[in-house]
């Protein structure tokens, strides 16, 4: 399953708008021939009240990448992808500094792509788990 090389990392990185993606401090790291990754901050930004990374925000950051994934591994620009469903298993809890996340497909279809993003600290301790579906749609 092959990714198209729609852009580079210096170019997801540089969008004009803002989004939830450069509120919450998300970065692309890597475009690999078939898995996308990136970082994200544990911060204010990303904090849930108890201090710890908030779950949501690693579902974000889980979207965000399979989003992404799922555009590069679409052939043109006739065709986009929405999410359809997500699920995360929240493994353990992180305080500060980055957690790393890396997109690889299960599933690249016509109407449908599945997506297993895995989230970890920077000891590479697993953080969360999270599997992505995504619809995809003529323009």
């Amino acid at each position: 399953m092959k990714l198209y090389p729609k852009a580079t990392v210096a170019q997801m990185n540089a969008r004009p708008t803002p989004t939830l993606t450069s509120t919450l401090g998300i970065e692309i790291t890597e475009i690999g021939e078939d898995y996308i990754a990136g970082k994200m901050p544990v911060d204010h930004r990303t904090h849930q009240p108890m201090g710890i990374l908030h779950g949501g925000a690693s579902v974000a950051f889980a979207e965000t990448l399979g989003s992404i994934g799922g555009w590069l591994a679409l052939p043109d620009d006739s065709q986009y992808c929405v999410g359809l469903d997500i699920n995360a298993n929240h493994i353990r809890s992180v305080k500060s500094g980055y957690v790393y996340g890396k997109a690889v497909p299960l599933h690249i279809g016509r109407n449908t792509q599945v997506w297993e993003i895995k989230i970890t600290n920077e000891e590479q301790k697993l953080v969360c788990i999270s599997r992505l579906t995504l619809a995809i749609l003529s323009v």
